[in-house]
């Protein structure tokens, strides 16, 4: 009696799983227009820029890099080369990356907020708040950077840090 009650059980196992793959299938179906939907083409589209200027940064191209930034960032540096020379002496961790990895798109003070998770050169981790601003032809531009140490801890009071923009 025992064995034909454990043989029941082993019968239904296919059965279990062909319920559990549809489930699983009907899910990932739902979840497919949200996966590509605008709130992910936003966030592609402010990460292309972000990638755009730090691959700038590391041929040394001012000019493309201060392309990236907005127009008060523009007016606050004036120049393509006064805008590099602050990032290679102050935001080594963005011009010059060892690892780089982008974390949540954040809405803080009115402004849409790329995370990123930098390793600056000699190692250490910091991650750093880009500020977006959309110009009037849909378009994407940094506003700014604050760069927190990644220390684990809830960045409450990153816009103190040093500030960029």
């Amino acid at each position: 009696m025992a064995t034909g009650h454990f043989l029941h059980w082993i019968g239904l196992i296919p059965a279990l799983f062909r319920r559990f793959y549809l489930l699983i299938l009907i899910v990932v179906v739902m979840a497919s227009p949200a996966l590509g939907g605008p709130e992910h083409q936003l966030r592609q589209d402010i990460i292309s820029v972000i990638r755009d200027q730090m691959a700038a940064f590391q041929r040394d191209d001012g000019v493309a890099a201060f392309s990236f930034a907005s127009p008060d960032v523009r007016d606050q540096f004036g120049t393509p080369k006064a805008y590099l020379a602050k990032f290679q002496a102050a935001y080594k961790a963005v011009y010059r990356p060892k690892s780089v990895i982008f974390l949540n798109l954040a809405y803080s003070r009115g402004k849409l907020v790329q995370r990123v998770l930098l390793q600056d050169p000699a190692g250490r981790a910091v991650v750093a708040l880009f500020p977006m601003m959309q110009m009037t032809d849909g378009s994407w531009k940094i506003d700014g950077c604050v760069l927190v140490p990644a220390t684990g801890k809830r960045a409450g009071s990153a816009f103190t840090s040093d500030y960029l923009g």
